[in-house]
């Protein structure tokens, strides 16, 4: 006797009570009762009772001997493993043992960040396996394994988030993506290469990642590329995906500048897509020596233009236009503080050159780029810093100013959701820091394998998706996702043991603010939970207790 429970992509699950037989060489099922209707409380305790049939008597017994002890860690897994199942995500991996442990490396990534080692040892301390319902252990080398597997299903992993979030063909109104890159530590991944290093890192390799979102930021797919590949080399294949994968159609793609150029655009177009993006200085420069567009619409707040069949979107920004003002001042003075230290290490050392200490001083003005509007000149040992008005004006003349450019025409869609909707960008770019830094930690790899690096990208991609439902459940709260996690942790399961045995994990009544926790994330805790008795370590720690046998 068992308990077949499925369902039908979330909307509805069916529960029955079943016995299996065998009938001329054949399995049969019969059902007994229906328990569709019964909450998953009461489910779950039916399951625990047969789980345990044969010894019922023996917890039923007077006297029998009933011990209580802390046991693992709850809180956190129960509510990011629930959250899981709502989002799709549990659902798009499967129910495979395969599938139970991609799944428990992105619950531990959204937990507690690191290396398959350390969600080895966080499944030590959590009821990883009686939560997820794995009845053997594992240990790191699993989990590398388990990266390979989840490679091999990376594009239906994808697909079958994409159905859940948009059921019966429904699409979203446009796809946000955007690239940024990733340092390594080491030379010997397969995608390792030198190229624009967005974090800041000098002489450490890089890879590239590409991350396609729906219009409200929300993580659809996720790429990998070597770390010298440019940005608009990444677009084909997200059109691809467009077309393919995600159904086509009438769409928007919204890229931001430099990555959109000419061959992406006929890419887009030649597939009956729409796009929006921003032009580069230089190409505003260009425009407006042509005349398509002249310096006053920039004081508009808003303006278009329509050129043949490209639209322009111009606006300037004020808080951005005081910024590089202030910037230009900041560097300005910077300059004359080097003058003056120059000047003063002249007048200390008679015999210094003062053509060198001029040399020192134009350097630095290049170095900080003001050297085409500023003019400094060397006389008698002193040094003059003269601003150039024309010049001045040239270089600042664009500030704050940008241009989008669109192939929607008014008609479809108005100037001010044009611009709303670049700003959307602004979403994918808050999914790359949350995913890189201190929230999700991508960065720095220790794999070397392309497979399982690309894994790796999408086990953090599906982490951020729920770390971003939490945020938005949790908005109410003073407190950030890692803090609400952090609280929940400290929920740990009883363990009944009766005459010795551990028969079943009961759930004690949390505190009022996990309570709070867990009713802001839609997460009810079941009363009780099985004891597997599975244990999981470490291979060094499992060697260890082999040689001390």
């Amino acid at each position: 006797m068992y308990v077949d429970i499925s369902g039908s992509k979330g909307k509805y699950t069916r529960c029955l009570l079943r016995d299996s037989y065998r009938e001329n060489g054949k399995v049969k099922h019969h059902t007994i009762a229906n328990l569709s209707n019964c909450s998953e409380e009461e489910v779950r305790a039916i399951q625990l009772a047969l789980r345990h049939k044969g010894k019922l008597e023996e917890m039923m017994k007077p006297g029998a001997t009933v011990e209580l002890r802390q046991g693992l860690s709850v809180g956190a897994v129960w509510l990011v493993y629930q959250v899981a199942r709502q989002l799709g995500i549990t659902e798009a991996l499967g129910n495979t043992r395969e599938g139970k442990l991609a799944l428990w490396q992105v619950i531990a990534r959204v937990i507690d960040q690191g290396s398959r080692l350390s969600a080895v040892r966080l499944a030590g301390t959590h009821a990883a396996c009686d939560v997820l319902g794995l009845g053997k252990g594992f240990d790191e080398e699993h989990l590398y394994r388990n990266l390979d597997w989840l490679e091999e299903c990376h594009e239906a992993v994808e697909t079958r988030l994409y159905r859940h979030l948009y059921p019966q063909g429904k699409k979203p109104e446009l796809f946000l993506y955007d690239v940024t890159s990733s340092y390594l530590e080491g030379t010997q991944n397969a995608w390792a290469a030198f190229g624009y290093n967005r974090d800041g890192k000098k002489g450490k390799m890089q890879i590239v990642v590409g991350l396609l979102c729906d219009h409200e930021g929300r993580p659809l797919s996720i790429e990998v590329f070597a770390g010298n590949t440019q940005d608009p080399a990444t677009v084909a294949s997200q059109v691809k995906k467009l077309a393919g994968r995600f159904g086509g159609g009438e769409v928007t793609f919204v890229g931001d500048r430099g990555m959109v150029k000419s061959k992406q655009v006929e890419d887009l177009l030649s597939q009956g897509f729409h796009y929006i993006t921003a032009i580069t200085k230089p190409q505003i420069d260009t425009l407006l020596a042509e005349g398509v567009f002249t310096m006053t619409l920039f004081d508009q707040a808003l303006a278009e233009v329509q050129d043949d069949d490209v639209r322009y979107v111009l606006r300037r920004n004020p808080v951005r236009a005081d910024e590089l003002r202030a910037s230009r001042e900041s560097k300005l003075a910077r300059v004359r503080k080097e003058v003056q230290r120059q000047a003063d290490y002249l007048a200390k050392h008679t015999r210094a050159s003062a053509q060198v200490a001029l040399r020192k001083v134009q350097d630095k003005a290049l170095h900080l780029k003001l050297s085409s509007w500023t003019k400094i000149e060397e006389s008698g040992r002193q040094f003059t810093v003269t601003v150039l008005p024309e010049a001045f004006a040239e270089a600042s003349k664009l500030d704050g100013c940008y241009v989008l450019k669109t192939d929607l025409v008014a008609a479809q869609c108005r100037m001010e959701v044009v611009h709303d909707r670049y700003k959307d960008l602004a979403k994918v770019e808050w999914a790359f820091r949350t995913s890189k830094t201190t929230e999700l930690e991508m960065r720095p790899l220790y794999l070397r394998l392309a497979e399982r690096t690309s894994a790796h990208a999408l086990v953090v991609m599906l982490a951020y998706r729920i770390t971003k439902e939490l945020s938005d459940r949790w908005r109410t709260l003073n407190l950030t996702v890692d803090e609400g996690l952090r609280n929940l942790e400290t929920l740990c399961v009883m363990e009944v043991s009766i005459q010795g045995q551990p028969r079943f994990n009961q759930i004690p009544k949390p505190l009022p603010l996990l309570q709070q926790l867990l009713d802001l994330a839609k997460v009810q805790l079941p009363e009780a939970l099985p004891c597997n008795g599975v244990k999981v370590a470490t291979r060094k720690k499992l060697q260890t207790e082999r040689q001390n046998i």
